[in-house]
């Protein structure tokens, strides 16, 4: 089980829900015609009568004010974290106006050091309290993580719900569109009605531990250290450790009972282990699958109160390693740049490319490429590019190497290896995920090389793609088709990946075999975005059986996808987040040599066969023509075509590397697809 940072993080929000309270007895006019508008049934929180305790165990007396923001938080929560700094603003801009601030900890396993840490991290400087028998979360039946309840001079709830509406599990805004917490303090001032008196909550349930007294010590069929441990070691450790992504560490008795009921939930909901392809349709090497009888003993040990057990049968730590995966070292090592990058603590940060030269003058054979991160709990994921010279001979998309948290890195198989040509560059794309905290990254990828003697088959990463769509506004279900029906000859493919961006809701990949039948290969119902899976075939796929690879993609333009960021507008290709992509790559391997050779080494042709492909050739230079000649000219300029072309397809059809294709390369290429269609 991989729980999420930043964006994808979501779903395990710590404690930070909130209650507006008043704290003096007098009413001027506009409190007084607030409270009138309240409902006398409502109930009251009997708040002002309730100890607060310090982290130090000292009482803490408020001072008189109007209302009072009471903020429940929790050390490593990654909401907590992303709205510390948020909640100290609004503090400091109503102070003058007669509201307080203080904050709440009813979290089990946050001990009062590590409150004190996360306020010093974080820039709080209200009051903390540690609500250590969850009474404060009990009295204001408060469930869920950020949650605000404002209520008035009376204690009676004015309004409950969110703060804003910036984060949501798995969701993020690039800024909120509603400020319900500000907006809520400013009516109350301003003696007007709360104009949406009650909002969802969202975010991490807070877990209530049963009492000692509550355990019946008889009936506890399941404990942490002989049943859980061993689930949780299998599904979650991985990335729940110290210094890895997962935002809070589940190793540790106290740590994990605090989160018992939260790990249950997103277990349910299958926002975890993250995995997006749907078993019915086929399984995958590497899948990050909860059998039901793990969820099963979780949700039993949680019923039963979350015993610890015998000490004896809790199973040793698992060892992972800290730095390359492979036994020997990699042969070099690149820094995505010669100075880190600097990670702001909170919002949407667009995909940053840093491109290196590792100087390498002659052609490098690659059989393993690993990247790691600087700092782990930022960086989402990064994907190491190939750049070749212009005019270098030169297959496929150019991918070398990934990281995705919890995806570990293996060497292709014997013989197996990415060629990357003498002079080539490499380009980190880097997609980061704020934490609540500012911070540096400088991640580095490693390489294994193989000599070129040994190389028996040469891996690509290919593409298919169609860049040519308009998502009309308010459209939940617009379909995208993408074809892929040349390959080399020998071919075998090892994986894909679907790309698209926050509109993206659905994939499927279906197989057309040359004896006539269809399979589906690969089914994404539930497409998400932050999770760029890798979806390795357990068995690779002869491309000589396969007619053709059918892809359908769908996007989600309408309100009722969360990270829509404008629903209301026409959408088509672009690089942005905000815009599109329909992308699928494959990894193929090839014998050595299929790559330049052409189609017909080696086949005899009769002229029915050449005067189709003549046919064809010229049919799919037209046809390519028809599409990206913007002038008429007979030959297309590089800025003439979209930028998914530019960036992944363009430099393999400029032979010469003058940034045009003239007509002569415009046929290589259609020629080369006439010639498999016709061999298919």
């Amino acid at each position: 089980m991989h729980f999420l940072p930043g964006v994808r993080s979501w779903v395990w929000l710590s404690l930070c829900c909130c209650l507006i309270v008043a704290t003096a007895p007098q009413l001027d006019a506009a409190d007084a015609t607030s409270s009138a508008q309240a409902s006398s049934a409502q109930a009251v929180v009997p708040f002002q009568q309730m100890t607060l305790r310090g982290t130090d165990g000292k009482d803490i007396t408020l001072p008189p004010s109007k209302f009072t923001v009471v903020c429940f938080l929790g050390t490593q929560c990654p909401l907590a974290k992303l709205y510390g700094g948020r909640l100290q603003d609004l503090s400091d801009r109503y102070a003058d106006r007669g509201v307080n601030f203080v904050g709440v900890n009813s979290n089990v396993q946050d001990s009062p050091a590590e409150i004190d840490a996360y306020a010093r991290e974080h820039r709080v400087h209200f009051p903390m309290v540690k609500d250590a028998d969850q009474s404060i979360a009990d009295a204001l039946k408060a469930t869920r993580t950020p949650e605000v309840f404002v209520l008035d001079a009376l204690g009676i709830v004015r309004y409950q719900g969110r703060i804003d509406d910036q984060y949501e599990p798995g969701r993020a805004r690039a800024e909120p569109s509603r400020n319900d917490l500000d907006d809520a303090i400013a009516a109350l001032l301003a003696g007007e009605p709360v104009k949406n008196p009650e909002t969802a909550g969202v975010g991490c349930l807070i877990t209530r531990v049963k009492r000692p007294e509550d355990n019946e010590p008889s009936k506890v069929t399941v404990t942490f250290n002989r049943d859980i441990a061993p689930i949780l070691n299998t599904h979650c450790v991985e990335c729940h450790r110290p210094g890895e992504i997962g935002p809070m560490e589940l190793t540790d008795y106290d740590e994990v009972i605090g989160w018992g009921q939260m790990i249950l939930e997103v277990i349910d909901e299958k926002r975890m282990p993250p995995w997006h392809a749907d078993p019915a349709v086929g399984h995958y090497e590497g899948e990050r699958i909860m059998p039901r009888a793990d969820r099963d003993t979780i949700a039993k040990w949680i019923d039963e109160g979350m015993a610890e057990g015998d000490a004896a049968d809790l199973p040793p730590q698992q060892h992972f390693a800290s730095g390359w995966h492979l036994e020997t070292k990699p042969d070099a090592e690149l820094p995505m740049r010669d100075r880190p990058f600097l990670v702001p603590s909170e919002g949407i940060i667009e995909y940053q490319y840093f491109v290196v030269d590792p100087g390498w003058k002659t052609d490098q054979w690659i059989q393993a490429a690993q990247v790691i991160p600087g700092d782990a709990s930022v960086v989402h994921h990064c994907i190491v590019f190939v750049r070749p010279p212009d005019g270098s001979l030169f297959n496929g998309i150019g991918w070398l190497g990934a990281y995705v948290p919890g995806q570990r890195t293996f060497a292709l198989p014997p013989g197996h290896a990415r060629r990357i040509p003498a002079g080539s560059k490499l380009v980190f794309q880097m997609h980061y995920t704020p934490n609540g905290r500012e911070t540096n990254d400088q991640s580095r990828v490693g390489v294994w090389r193989i000599p070129e003697s040994e190389v028996t088959h040469e891996v690509t990463t290919q593409i298919a793609i169609n860049h040519e769509f308009e998502i009309p506004p308010e459209n939940g279900d617009f379909e995208v088709k993408m074809t892929k029906d040349s390959f080399y000859a020998g071919g075998r493919m090892l994986g894909i990946t679907p790309h698209m961006h926050l509109r993206g809701k659905s994939f499927r990949l279906d197989a057309t075999w040359k004896d006539g039948k269809t399979e589906t290969m690969l089914s994404v119902p539930h497409y998400d975005f932050n999770w760029q899976h890798w979806y390795a075939f357990r068995k690779p796929v002869d491309l000589d059986a396969i007619q053709s690879l059918e892809m359908t993609v769908t996007f989600d333009n309408s309100r009722g996808n969360p990270v829509n960021p404008a629903p209301e507008e026409y959408v088509s290709w672009g690089d942005q987040t905000h815009e599109e992509m329909a992308i699928a790559f494959f990894d193929v391997a090839t014998p050595v040599g299929a790559i330049e050779n052409n189609f017909l080494k080696g086949v005899d042709l009769s002229d029915a066969d050449e005067q189709r492909i003549k046919d064809l050739t010229q049919q799919f230079a037209d046809q390519f023509r028809k599409q990206m000649d913007r002038d008429g000219d007979g030959t297309i300029a590089k800025e003439e075509t979209p930028q998914g072309f530019q960036r992944y397809m363009f430099r393999h059809m400029d032979e010469n590397g003058d940034q045009v294709l003239d007509a002569a390369e415009i046929e290589s290429v259609a020629h080369d697809r006439a010639v498999n269609t016709v061999l298919k």
